[in-house]
């Protein structure tokens, strides 16, 4: 019977509740009163439940209304955020937008940038790829996204086809585990140091990886293809690298990585583009979340990143300071 429960009934029944009388629903709804009292019985008999209490001049429920009045007010109000996103889609059809994003990419930025746009455009729908080196620009060449948040360095797949702008720059710092040998060296560390020892490079999959890798150091080098693997293979101390600060700051401040100073080797922030095919329009979602993910204001945590940061390199140097005083005493 309960297939037979109608969204008018559920109606009548908010209404008597919230008036205190049939005749108040009625007025509300502007139906008649002797409606109310049919659409009252039609849902006491579909529940087979008794709603009201029928021995007192007001609309009194009984425990089984009380219980199932917050469910009643549940279903309306999804019947109408269904009508209005049903009136939205009939009137701009349903926005869609594809977009690769370079895993570099702060990803606590781009989590609040979408649910900015989210609340923009109700209806939106997302197709989201997570994608390193040119694996983004190779989307969107495909057709598979509009649009890709791709860094600077990478080369170009096809000269001519792809069209970037700059959308916003991220710290990198070098990073180690404190029990690697090169987080005992106090002060700046040379390049031929770092040469030493293994360093772990993101790369992609492609034949032509080597082409795209960045502020690489060593000869002697570990690849991944993927910046979560990275991070805990730096944590395991198996190798150095280069993180962004966002991804690590935590890290620093609690002392499971150290950041590494390089002597007389500057290394630039990441810069990140929005890649697309030459000539292409942006929708206005697309331009929406453009402009999100590119007003570094929106970096709500990066003041915050930053004094993590600081309070990390003070305990840093804590730790060397006490490491050399243990090699000193032994």
């Amino acid at each position: 019977m309960l297939d037979n429960v109608t969204i008018n009934q559920l109606r009548a029944f908010v209404a008597v509740c919230d008036q205190g009388s049939f005749s108040g629903a009625a007025r509300e709804l502007r139906r008649a009163q002797s409606a109310i009292s049919h659409a009252i019985n039609a849902l006491e008999s579909a529940f087979d439940v008794v709603l009201f209490e029928r021995n007192t001049r007001k609309a009194t429920l009984t425990a089984a209304g009380r219980s199932l009045l917050p469910d009643a007010r549940g279903v309306i109000s999804r019947t109408e955020e269904m009508k209005m996103r049903a009136v939205a889609i009939a009137e701009a059809g349903v926005p869609q937008v594809s977009v690769a994003v370079d895993t570099y990419f702060p990803r606590a930025h781009l989590i609040e940038c979408l649910r900015t746009l989210q609340a923009d455009y109700p209806t939106l729908a997302i197709n989201l790829r997570m994608t390193t080196m040119q694996d983004g620009e190779r989307l969107v060449l495909e057709g598979t996204c509009a649009l890709a948040v791709t860094i600077t360095d990478v080369p170009e797949l096809r000269p001519g086809t792809i069209e970037r702008q700059h959308l916003c720059d991220t710290q990198m710092v070098t990073v180690c585990a404190p029990s690697h040998p090169l987080a005992a060296i106090a002060g700046p560390i040379p390049r031929e140091e770092f040469g030493r020892h293994i360093q772990l490079v993101v790369t992609d999959n492609q034949p032509d990886a080597e082409k795209t890798q960045q502020g690489v150091a060593s000869e002697r080098q570990w690849r991944v293809n993927d910046l979560g693997a990275k991070h805990d293979l730096l944590k395991g101390s198996l190798c150095w690298g280069h993180m962004p600060l966002h991804m690590v700051a935590e890290d620093l401040a609690k002392g499971t990585l150290v950041e590494l100073h390089r002597r007389a080797w500057h290394m630039r922030p990441l810069t990140f583009m929005i890649s697309q095919r030459r000539g292409y329009a942006f929708s206005e979602c697309e331009a929406r979340l453009v402009e999100l993910l590119g007003n570094r204001q929106r970096l709500s945590k990066s003041a915050s990143t930053r004094a993590v940061s600081r309070k990390g390199k003070t305990s840093v140097k804590g730790r060397r300071d006490e490491q050399q005083s243990v090699r000193k005493n032994l």
